[in-house]
């Protein structure tokens, strides 16, 4: 593109021309990818921020899911007397903690990603979408340190217990990570372009998150409830992955090939769902935030 400045006389030759995206599936993930770079740091930064004036610093990173699993032990496991199906209730809860905490950080974090980073939007272009998926990229790398902590409480009790039977679904664990990541991240960004305008959003989330927690077997098994109950809790997405996570390490529990495809159908759908929406907020957002 050629621009000719009338006062000086001479003229501009732009290298790359900036324009909205025009379309709800306009979307450039060309440009996504060349900025690949800008992901790593914003992943970088993330991870240092987070803990760069805390005393313990990344050791929060377990600290937080061993004092939720005693937690939930004393309250679920003692008081309660919810059964764990014979599996030892430090892995028992591991299981379901692990992975409910990759979802919950990525959904929470992502749903106000306009709001966090409004600043930077009006000032600097990229693509917008670059800063959701650094966010679940970030949320990886702890999901990464956390499963170290776990695999070594489920170790100890593999070699301690002869209740938990691995099985050849750990092969797995990759792809229902990957299904979390999506989930998290496409119904993140459903309810960052809600939240935009409806702040009260912003309030319910927290509250909504741990609801669902509660409508997903973290701290009960699949298996334990009642069949009045059960088709509730399959109706939703997330539960085939947490409970297929738990069955591949300890061998009990529920588990179903068309759960699991219901839960990956579901992942495509949000992701797809989110993406729209979001390219399609993110040319007007600033009249709005």
């Amino acid at each position: 593109m050629e621009k000719v400045n009338g006062s000086q006389g001479s003229n501009e030759k732009w290298t790359e021309t900036i324009t909205p995206p025009k379309g709800l599936l306009d979307i450039k993930w060309r440009e996504v990818w060349a900025y690949r770079d800008l992901l790593i740091l914003l992943v970088k930064r993330d991870f240092i921020a987070t803990y760069k004036q805390t005393i313990l610093g990344p050791i929060w990173f377990f600290i937080q899911p061993l004092l939720t699993t005693l937690t939930f032990m004393l309250v679920f496991g003692r008081i309660a007397g919810i059964s764990t199906n014979g599996i030892p209730m430090m892995v028992f809860y591991m299981c379901g903690i692990t992975l409910w905490n990759y979802f919950a950080e990525c959904l929470n974090k992502t749903s106000t990603v306009f709001r966090d980073n409004a600043s930077i939007f009006g000032k600097v272009y990229f693509p917008r979408l670059i800063m959701p998926l650094s966010i679940v990229v970030s949320n990886l790398v702890r999901l990464g340190i956390q499963m170290i902590l776990f695999l070594i409480i489920w170790i100890y009790y593999l070699m301690q217990s002869h209740s938990l039977e691995p099985n050849i679904f750990l092969l797995l664990v990759p792809y229902l990570v990957f299904l979390m990541a999506v989930i998290g991240l496409g119904s993140g960004m459903l309810i960052s372009a809600l939240t935009t305008k409806y702040r009260d959003l912003i309030f319910l989330l927290s509250f909504g998150v741990q609801l669902l927690m509660y409508a997903t077997p973290v701290i009960y098994s699949m298996s334990s409830l009642p069949l009045k109950y059960a088709w509730l809790i399959r109706a939703n997405p997330l539960s085939a992955i947490i409970e297929t996570f738990r069955y591949a390490f300890t061998g009990s529990g529920f588990f179903s090939w068309y759960s699991l495809a219901y839960s990956s159908v579901w992942s495509v759908v949000l992701l797809a769902l989110g993406t729209v929406v979001f390219n399609r907020v993110e040319k007007s957002f600033m009249d709005t935030v």
